[in-house]
């Protein structure tokens, strides 16, 4: 019972990792707030919570409805111990060169800006309370090319480097602010933003969880519970004493080339060798 007698509020919480959290923390005593726009979704987590998770309608590309939020879960809690800003989408999908205004500020607004604003917000609430800490979900995407779309790798540096610059602002209350870059997760992200029927969604779903076993070297998807493990120690008094960085959980899609961990793929050095051979053997390179 790490969290026990904690106020924790939670965005993206009606599915995935937000969903994870949520039970998590709630498991572990921690009265939570859950937040999103998916009032079906919310209203069923809350329901299954014996009282532990109240549902509170939030969308997080509107500021006034993050004010509204923290300031609920402050009166209704007592105040806010815990933060997780998780709510994103893959945003605006065009590459640099077609992007236009409006699907950069888009992106822009439900990635980066939003965890801005939840910070903003909720630290009034944090002020002065022991343990009290922030975590952002940012991304693999954030530390290189190639992950996702160009608008959201550009909002994830922008989370991760927010989180610095906050934990620099924030530490003369006490307060913790650090981030979790996730991997390959099996969640509804990636369906969501694909142009399919509905009625495909979960057949593609099932295909890109195939996919992702062999992604990196742990031969298995990731899960919105290894994150929200990873959340549950960044926000409790373990690691109090971390701030300003961000947790890798990505199953070591980011450790190097595919030949670095899979043997049955080629390397550069692999293929120099093998021309090293051949020009020895006589033969062409």
């Amino acid at each position: 019972m790490r969290f026990a007698g904690k106020v924790a509020v939670i965005t993206g919480a009606a599915s995935g990792i937000g969903k994870a959290a949520v039970l998590k923390l709630a498991a572990e005593g921690a009265h939570v707030f859950a937040a999103d726009i998916d009032e079906a979704g919310g209203e069923a987590v809350a329901a299954a919570s014996n009282g532990r998770i109240d549902f509170i309608r939030c969308d997080v590309t509107r500021a006034d409805d993050i004010e509204a939020l923290m300031n609920a879960a402050a009166v209704r809690g007592g105040g806010i111990d815990i933060l997780f800003n998780n709510a994103a989408a893959a945003g605006d999908r065009a590459p640099i060169d077609e992007i236009t205004p409006e699907g950069w500020d888009r992106t822009m607004d439900l990635v980066l800006k939003s965890v801005a604003m939840g910070i903003r917000y909720a630290s009034p609430h944090m002020k002065g309370r022991r343990g009290a800490a922030i975590v952002n979900t940012a991304s693999v995407a954030a530390l290189g090319a190639g992950y996702s779309p160009t608008a959201y790798a550009v909002a994830k540096a922008g989370v991760l480097h927010l989180t610095k610059v906050a934990a620099t602002d924030l530490a003369r209350y006490g307060i913790r602010v650090n981030a979790i870059c996730p991997g390959f997760i099996n969640t509804n992200i990636f369906t969501s933003s694909l142009e399919v029927p509905d009625a495909h969604k979960e057949q593609a779903k099932a295909v890109i969880a195939d996919m992702s076993a062999g992604a990196q070297p742990v031969a298995r998807g990731g899960q919105p519970d290894d994150i929200a493990n990873a959340v549950a120690y960044l926000a409790s008094e373990e690691a109090s004493f971390m701030t300003g960085t961000h947790m890798l959980v990505d199953g070591g899609l980011t450790i190097g080339q595919r030949h670095a961990w899979d043997p049955e793929a080629p390397g550069l050095f692999d293929a120099l060798v093998a021309m090293e051979d051949a020009a020895r053997a006589g033969a062409p390179a």
